[in-house]
């Protein structure tokens, strides 16, 4: 007959590294067989939480304990996923009451558990965060894109982005080796975006210069300097101006910085601007020409130009 050991000050510490929970497994380590097992929860020592996990001490756990005993309930190589990885890694403000978590084994069914099956999970898509193995950054986001929204998956990119744990390399990577997961096309074009536009200036310019002519607007100087900075189209008559970003030149402090001041000093030379990223002119040139046609239409209608003298006129004419 198995001697019971019952080292409660163990117990004790071991669930006080685990935000107040253990698992069965772990109570077998220290010593408990079923029956004193079922003693301490009579006892209130230990309170179930889901098969196989407990709380110890009292059931107020916190979300953190929650999510660890769904995942100590599932067994050894599960992990927080979906939207409680999301919660967990800061991407979404909200935990979901039943916990999401990814097993490698078919088979697994637990009461107030969202179970998810996957075998495609490597060493790289797993992280340990506040102490829950959970899916990386990257594999939660993949998941997510199985089921959410368009609008939904582009903001928890966007959050991703802005808490600097948006790493294309390592998604890339992912969604290489995902096979037929079903979120991997969902989210290669939600990532599209983020993707530098693969055009130098000059590419930038020439399709610029030609989603003008074809709306037919008149063509505009290019690459002068006004105001103290070199401009990349103006429209002189109009006293318009156009700035194509491409957001590699835009993404550090000093031009966070000097960016707006570019826009105030034209504005105090009574020239107009906008920026128009390089992006946009690749994917939707002719949004962009129509946005261009009614700008400089309103810069003519304020300016008091002449309609007979118009360029733009002109050049519908």
């Amino acid at each position: 007959m198995r001697r019971e050991i019952r080292p409660h000050g163990e117990l004790a510490r071991v669930a006080g590294g685990q935000h107040g929970v253990i698992s069965r497994a772990q109570l077998e380590e220290l010593g408990y067989s079923d029956a004193s097992v079922a003693r301490a929860v009579r006892s209130g020592r230990l309170h179930r939480v889901f098969r196989g996990a407990y709380a110890v001490g009292h059931p107020g756990l916190g979300l953190h304990g929650r999510c660890l005993a769904a995942v100590l309930s599932c067994g050894e190589g599960a992990l927080l996923s979906h939207w409680s990885s999301a919660w967990l890694l800061g991407l979404s403000g909200s935990c979901p009451h039943e916990p999401h978590v990814t097993v490698p084994q078919r088979g697994h069914r637990r009461s107030s558990i969202q179970i998810h099956h996957s075998t495609i999970i490597e060493d790289e898509d797993r992280v340990k965060a506040e102490g829950i193995p959970a899916t990386s950054t990257e594999r939660t986001l993949l998941d997510l894109a199985t089921r959410a929204r368009r609008r939904k998956l582009a903001n928890l990119v966007d959050r991703c982005e802005r808490l600097g744990a948006l790493d294309i390399a390592s998604l890339d990577s992912l969604l290489a080796r995902s096979g037929g997961h079903p979120g991997r096309a969902t989210l290669a074009r939600a990532l599209d975006i983020y993707r530098d536009p693969a055009f130098s200036r000059a590419r930038s310019e020439r399709l610029f210069l030609a989603l003008v002519k074809k709306a037919g607007l008149p063509r505009p100087a290019t690459n002068l300097f006004i105001a103290g900075h070199e401009i990349d189209a103006y429209w002189e008559q109009e006293k318009f101006a156009v700035e194509v970003d491409g957001w590699g030149a835009h993404r550090t402090r000093v031009a966070f910085e000097r960016d707006p001041r570019r826009i105030e000093d034209l504005k105090l030379a009574g020239i107009d601007a906008i920026r128009i990223t390089a992006r946009r002119i690749e994917r939707e040139p002719e949004a962009v020409a129509k946005r261009l046609a009614t700008f400089l239409a309103q810069r003519h209608k304020a300016l008091g130009l002449d309609p007979a003298r118009s360029a733009i006129s002109e050049s519908r004419s």
